[in-house]
């Protein structure tokens, strides 16, 4: 009988301790705002929270840019510029800022010679460096990928504004050639073509383009058209450019 007793009172004991345990559990979930019935019945539903923040994003901007001066016209030849592409950029509901870039580019004309002991063709070589700002107004689209991958589309206009656009001029060609080329307004020294009023300073662009985005860091690329003409005072009434241009960069975000 006496050994009976004492278990009853272990047994006892050990309930009052599951008990008490459960207890200390039961008022730390409450404590915390929750419910045990939050984590086992299955007809609840939960709203996920949305959380709505107004910031703006800043990004530096580095890569590599390639220029497409196109011509509609058989007299002049069209031009493509290579070069750097530098700046930064905030993003303020759609992506916009400012990138500097700089290009350099290579066109070769020949021309038959007009004098007439001169049989072989002459040749003027130009050496062309461009300095323009850019102003890109975006809408972007992102899609998760996996933890901190993510990719990125956009799409919208920019604004390019020219600096300068320098022609280096060396031309190869004998007197008469030259005077014949002076009298058509081609330029065989070196000159600005935006200071000539050659080029209009403005190029407006619409683009598309599209990257990659982990963490901080970021690798795009984006095609721009030109829609407007370029040329000021064309030396024939139908010619006609446009600036096209396609670049890579890797983008840092602060």
């Amino acid at each position: 009988m006496k050994s009976h007793f004492i278990a009853i009172i272990l047994s006892l004991a050990c309930l009052s301790g599951v008990s008490s345990t459960l207890y200390a559990q039961d008022k730390s979930i409450r404590e915390a705002g929750l419910e045990q019935h939050d984590f086992f019945d299955p007809t609840r539903t939960e709203k996920p929270q949305e959380n709505y923040s107004f910031g703006i994003a800043y990004h530096l901007e580095a890569g590599y840019a390639q220029d497409h001066q196109r011509m509609t016209s058989d007299t002049v030849s069209a031009l493509y510029l290579h070069g750097a592409r530098v700046g930064a950029q905030f993003e303020l509901f759609l992506p916009k800022g400012v990138l500097y870039s700089v290009l350099y580019g290579i066109s070769r004309q020949h021309y038959r010679s007009v004098s007439p002991e001169q049989v072989q063709s002459e040749v003027v070589n130009n050496h062309i460096v461009e300095h323009a700002l850019t102003i890109p107004v975006r809408v972007q689209y992102n899609i998760p990928l996996w933890k901190q991958l993510s990719m990125h589309f956009y799409g919208g206009p920019q604004l390019m504004i020219g600096l300068a656009q320098t022609d280096y001029v060396k031309a190869d060609v004998s007197d008469d050639t030259r005077e014949w080329l002076l009298a058509q307004g081609k330029h065989l020294e070196t000159y600005d073509k935006y200071v000539a009023k050659e080029l209009f300073r403005t190029n407006i662009m619409m683009g598309v383009g599209g990257g990659f985005t982990w963490d901080v860091y970021r690798l795009e690329a984006g095609y721009d058209f030109g829609l407007n003409n370029l040329i000021r005072t064309p030396i024939y009434s139908p010619d006609r450019m446009s600036e096209w241009q396609w670049h890579v960069s890797f983008v840092y975000t602060l």
